[in-house]
């Protein structure tokens, strides 16, 4: 079997964090994102190549993934002419494969779903297409997929008012896909699935059915999401590496110095060759990349430092994102819900 990530958007919504790095390769604690997706499809021993589908800064994903060996995959890419949409890129990507069904996976998606159970089902029903769906608690800032008795889709509502609201369910950006379908996707052109083949399979009534998820899933698309999807793992609402088997400890490199009189408090994360001075305060949910430094007297409270960010003596950042190289001077105040694209500098006594 063929898997097929959209890995191609330019990640605007995390700007200026992804100007220079892929959001595919941002990092989520000490992993690129999209090793998180990887580790989903080995579930899959049928899945025997993964095809990473990119458009912007292939190079730099291409360079951290390789030919998947270190991974244990085998990984291919393929990088689009021009924007294709989603209905475009995956029939750019899937070439001519044929036989054995595609999974599918939008870029941004962070879940734990079952996939074998997903084409489990597909393979069952003999479906053209299985979509997996997952709930929401506002169905109004959405568009809704609608479902019969027997689990197939019936309609698509796009952000609908309260009063058309039928059902809670929401495309949840995975998929799986028989080659064939593929033919109803125009070639070379922009195409959207999402508006144009999957509407074409509920007006032809082609078997097109969906898997409902109700376990953990988030779109990391955004800075408060990406953010939450470090809480969650920290505190076991998913699990996943590093925290999988010691939800809301600190978990501390032991390449990382922390100096007699710093305060480490968990749930948080310092990786390789960080220092912690004396009478720091690493607060709760905070995650220090790789060689960052801390000042003496300095607090990080619900804050994720990319590598090599240097914050100087009793700085205070708070609810805050870096990117890589920042230096934040001493004294400094950042307040919640800041984002500090590579190499920001923040001078001395500054309050954000």
């Amino acid at each position: 079997m063929k898997a097929i990530l959209l890995a191609g958007g330019k990640g605007s919504r995390l700007r200026p964090l992804t100007l220079h790095t892929p959001k595919p390769i941002v990092p989520i604690f000490d992993r690129p994102f999209l090793q998180y997706q990887i580790d989903l499809l080995r579930q899959v021993p049928e899945i025997d190549e993964i095809v990473l589908s990119l458009n912007y800064q292939p190079r730099r994903i291409e360079e951290v993934f390789g030919d998947g060996g270190d991974l244990g995959v085998q990984m291919t890419y393929v990088v689009e002419p021009q924007p294709l949409g989603t209905g475009g890129a995956i029939k750019f990507a899937a070439g001519n494969h044929k036989g054995d069904p595609i999974v599918v996976f939008n870029g941004d998606v962070f879940t734990s779903v079952d996939l074998p159970a997903v084409i489990a089902l597909h393979k069952a029903r003999k479906a053209q297409a299985t979509i997996v769906l997952t709930p929401v608690d506002n169905p109004t800032a959405y568009g809704l997929v609608e479902t019969d008795d027997e689990g197939n889709v019936s309609g698509f509502l796009e952000k609908p008012s309260p009063d058309q609201i039928t059902c809670d369910t929401i495309n949840a950006g995975i998929y799986v896909l028989e080659p064939d379908s593929l033919d109803r996707i125009p070639a070379d052109t922009v195409f959207s699935i999402e508006r144009g083949y999957f509407p074409s399979l509920v007006a032809d009534k082609a078997t097109f059915v969906a898997y409902t998820y109700r376990g953990y899933w988030i779109d990391i698309g955004t800075p408060e999401k990406y953010r939450q999807a470090h809480h969650d793992i920290m505190d076991g609402r998913f699990r996943a590496k590093p925290f999988h088997n010691t939800p809301g400890t600190a978990i501390v490199s032991p390449d990382a110095k922390i100096e007699e009189g710093a305060i480490i408090e968990g749930p948080c994360f310092i990786d390789a060759g960080a220092v912690i001075k004396a009478g720091a305060h690493v607060k709760a949910h905070s995650v220090i990349g790789s060689h960052c430094h801390i000042g003496e007297g300095a607090v990080i409270d619900d804050s994720i430092l990319w590598p090599n960010t240097w914050v100087d003596s009793e700085a205070r950042v708070t609810g805050t994102v870096t990117g890589r190289h920042c230096h934040i001077g001493r004294n400094a105040t950042i307040d919640a819900g800041a984002m500090l694209g590579d190499k920001s500098v923040i001078t001395d006594y500054s309050q954000t």
